[in-house]
């Protein structure tokens, strides 16, 4: 049934968006986070990694040349694409921040870069903009859950008679 499929299709992008949610919270939780418990050859601190969710479309096994020639045809059936999935939460490679504070516990000991903590590569702006952009994602999916929601109850109501 094509509703159940709108609100499935929506269902699934609220998922994957709070998931994107509550990853750029830990994100800005760890802001200052220098120890992650790993350390290096050298044996400093490796501060905290910024992450980010990777989506995929999730299909129905239909190959792009049968969607393309079904979306022609009258009375076609479901497009392909069925929803969104978070496939992987990757690390972000950038490089980490430096900051002169030779005191800090975490401060590198020797070398060139000594007297220097190695702070998260976390960019509060960026965190605060993709929280921003995740918002309305999630709002336009519970958005477009209640439009599916309404036609189906007017429906059912035209069906009453």
């Amino acid at each position: 049934m094509r509703f159940l499929n709108a609100v499935d299709t929506s269902a699934s992008a609220l998922t994957a968006q709070r998931l994107r949610m509550d990853i750029i919270a830990n994100n800005l939780a760890n802001v200052n986070s220098t120890r992650t418990g790993q350390t290096d050859a050298e044996g400093n601190q490796i501060p905290y990694r910024r992450q980010a969710p990777v989506f995929e479309t999730r299909t129905r096994g239909v190959s792009f040349a049968e969607a393309l020639r079904d979306a022609g045809e009258p009375g076609a059936t479901d497009a392909p694409g069925s929803g969104v999935r978070v496939v992987q939460i990757v690390e972000d490679e950038a490089p980490f921040k430096f900051v002169y504070d030779p005191q800090h516990p975490d401060a590198i000991r020797n070398g060139p870069q000594a007297g220097y903590v190695r702070m998260p590569n976390v960019n509060t702006v960026t965190e605060m903009v993709d929280m921003i952009s995740a918002t309305r994602a999630y709002e336009a999916n519970v958005t477009a859950v209640n439009a599916a929601k309404g036609m189906a109850t007017k429906a059912l109501e035209i069906g009453k008679g």
